[in-house]
């Protein structure tokens, strides 16, 4: 019984800085507009919208942090091994992931937008220097947060897979709750601010994304303000839901049965959520109805 609340504790523990993780991550994403919406900051100049958006996407979210977390927990687990502090190890192992991902996210933005050259889209250097620091602060809660679930599940719960192997699954899986969370709210909320709610993006408007501010052009730190209010803590919730049931169904329902009952577990888990899902969307559909354009006022 103790084993079980033990395991509950650091279940709840790696859940909550899940949820900071998952927050991070996302509001780190649509500052650096790496996630889906990245394609229309990329099309923008090509159709005469020159803007001030960092665009730093060369792969998805799910990829890219897939290496940063597992190179992050890779590097924690080597220092650990020569006996330092699992504390420090983790820190240091974070922030040398995350000079990796300022190195990306430079390269990225530099090449990114010299291919755009020829559509007269110029290189911003005090975007370069305000927003890359930004995103590698905010990658670096990210990471710490991630590592530092995937080094509780090794040390406390007993989890057989080595710690740059969890990185590597849990960075995968940060990546796409960000990217299937947050990101659609970071596209079409903020970028497409001047297009009617539920009216979707018009291939006329393709491109034509929002380019300026309540004071002067956009820039991503307004992006990144935006996006922190409502897609980065839902992005966050997403992840720590995912950490969360999936250690306590582990914890909990591992003796039953060799393990099945916690597969059968996961299994019902799973149903409970698509069905929920499915009634949201249905009352959503049935409540608000398709998008139709409003009538003009007789004068």
């Amino acid at each position: 019984m103790e084993e079980i609340v033990f395991g509950i504790g650091i279940t709840a523990l790696a859940g909550a800085l899940a949820t900071i993780a998952g927050a991070a991550e996302d509001t780190e994403s649509d500052i650096g507009s790496q996630g889906d919406p990245n394609s229309q900051v990329q099309l923008a100049p090509q159709m005469g919208y020159v803007h001030r958006i960092f665009n730093k996407a060369i792969a998805g979210e799910p990829p890219a942090y897939g290496l940063w977390v597992a190179l992050g927990a890779g590097l924690a687990w080597a220092f650990m091994a020569m006996q330092i502090n699992p504390i420090l190890a983790i820190v240091l192992g974070s922030a040398l992931a995350v000079f990796v991902q300022g190195v990306y996210a430079t390269t990225a933005y530099l090449g990114r937008t010299a291919s755009l050259s020829k559509f007269e889209q110029p290189v911003y250097v005090d975007i370069l220097k305000s927003m890359t620091t930004v995103t590698m602060a905010h990658a670096f809660v990210a990471i710490f947060a991630t590592v530092t679930v995937c080094h509780l599940m090794n040390s406390a719960l007993g989890h057989p897979f080595p710690l740059p192997l969890l990185g590597l699954v849990w960075g995968i899986a940060l990546g796409a709750a960000g990217s299937a969370t947050g990101n659609p709210f970071y596209g079409k909320e903020r970028q497409y601010q001047n297009q009617a709610f539920g009216a979707g993006v018009p291939i006329a408007a393709s491109g034509n994304i929002v380019r300026y501010a309540e004071a002067g052009q956009r820039n991503s730190i307004d992006n990144g303000f935006f996006s922190a209010k409502l897609g980065g803590p839902a992005s966050g919730i997403c992840f720590g839901l995912i950490v969360f049931f999936e250690l306590w169904r582990t914890v909990v329902f591992e003796p039953v049965a060799a393990g099945w009952g916690a597969i059968l577990v996961g299994v019902v888990v799973i149903l409970i959520f698509a069905i929920i899902d499915r009634y949201i969307e249905v009352w959503a559909r049935k409540t608000f109805g398709p998008y139709v354009a409003p009538e003009e006022a007789s004068s």
